[in-house]
């Protein structure tokens, strides 16, 4: 039986590091496995992940680099990238290992649901998962997983700020086309309700295109934010 590994990188996440952890316990109890990689915390997100996860790491800050980190230490055949304020839907192991098991997909993601009740995040978050679909580009709100002969063959995640997981999708679909699930994984729509639903809409289409352009992920990630998520 395939096992599954959890990997979740974190950066001053205290808030809500423990909830997210408290989630994985089932998942936990049916023998899969959960790595916290922090990168740098300084309000103890370390420190409260100990006894919540199997392993908790340090690496140098960065997404990119702790999943890669996390990636190298997991005991897992299949990796799955969890941001810290998402929440994978209910059986998720079972849906990523039987899903991957039972056609030729070596990787994929779930819809995404954003937490929010303002209206227009629905059509967001719709929009997000039929995007996905027809451009078999994945972003980490939706919770990737790949099985590990597959991230290595592809040299894991690239080292860069930002668009590592748009980076990563172009490589893996090289190999096949993403299990888009239709379960949902619930994500933090902090982003969206701190900086304005439009405004981060507007923002998130320029770098996009500033991308797809052959901008550097580096000048993105400063034009972004040092955080990045």
């Amino acid at each position: 039986m395939k096992r599954l590994s959890v990997i979740i990188p974190t950066l001053d996440e205290a808030e809500g590091i423990v909830a997210t952890l408290e989630s994985l316990g089932e998942l936990r109890r049916r023998g899969q496995e959960v790595i916290v990689v922090d990168g740098g915390s300084s309000d103890g997100t370390a420190r409260l992940a100990a006894g919540l996860a199997d392993r908790v790491l340090a690496a140098g800050a960065g997404r990119a680099s702790q999943m890669n980190a996390g990636a190298r230490a997991a005991a897992g055949d299949v990796l799955l990238f969890l941001h810290a304020d998402s929440r994978l839907p209910e059986m998720a192991d079972r849906l990523v290992l039987q899903g991957l098991s039972a056609g030729t997909c070596a990787w994929g993601r779930f819809d995404v649901r954003l937490a929010s009740t303002h209206p227009l995040l629905r059509v967001v978050e719709t929009m997000m998962n039929l995007r996905s679909r027809l451009t078999r580009i994945c972003t980490g709100d939706q919770g990737i997983f790949v099985c590990r002969e597959a991230f290595e063959a592809v040299g894991g995640y690239p080292d860069q700020v930002l668009m590592e997981d748009i980076a990563i999708s172009a490589r893996l679909r090289r190999l096949s086309a993403p299990l888009c699930l239709r379960e949902r994984c619930l994500t933090s729509a902090r982003r969206w309700e701190n900086q304005g639903v439009l405004r981060t809409i507007v923002r998130m289409w320029w770098l996009r295109l500033q991308y797809a352009l052959g901008a550097a992920p580096a000048r993105l990630g400063r034009a972004y934010g040092r955080r990045g998520d």
